[in-house]
């Protein structure tokens, strides 16, 4: 059985998760959108739907997984922005290494690297930042495995 640190670590990673997957969710469409219909090129369209897919995961970690922190101030979200540019490059770098470093030049591998491998350890980069960061709890001490 669970005990109550791990029920609320399980609850904290769900939360992050859930929160993440609609920040995606609106990153996706709205990038979309401003490609196709407002016809916008790629990297502002892309711009534009990192900084609102960024505003939306910041409300929902604030108001949703980390509500018990009560951030306030632009700090929080300054920080918060910091940490989701950080895996943003993150997801980056895979993709360069493997394209440019390693010469897998496939779709298939520039997918694998960049939205596979990218994603994956800019998501951990995430949680760690976000939760160290951004909403840190006064009293929690070391990383959250444990």
């Amino acid at each position: 059985m669970l005990g109550a640190r791990a029920w609320a670590r399980r609850r904290e990673v769900l939360g992050f998760a859930a929160v993440g997957l609609v920040a995606y969710a609106v990153d996706l469409l709205l990038f979309t959108y401003l490609r196709g219909p407002a016809a916008l090129g790629p990297l502002t369209a892309k711009a534009l739907a990192f900084v609102v897919a960024c505003t939306v995961a910041y409300a929902g970690n604030a108001l949703g997984t980390y509500r018990h922190t009560r951030p306030s101030g632009l700090r929080p979200y300054a920080a918060f922005f910091a940490v989701n540019v950080a895996g943003a490059a993150v997801q980056l770098l895979c993709l360069a290494v493997s394209h440019y470093g390693l010469g897998f030049t496939s779709q298939r591998a520039d997918i694998l690297s960049g939205a596979g491998i990218g994603m994956a350890l800019a998501t951990v980069l995430r949680f760690w930042g976000t939760r160290t960061w951004v909403f840190r709890t006064e009293g929690r001490f070391g990383s959250w495995t444990g």
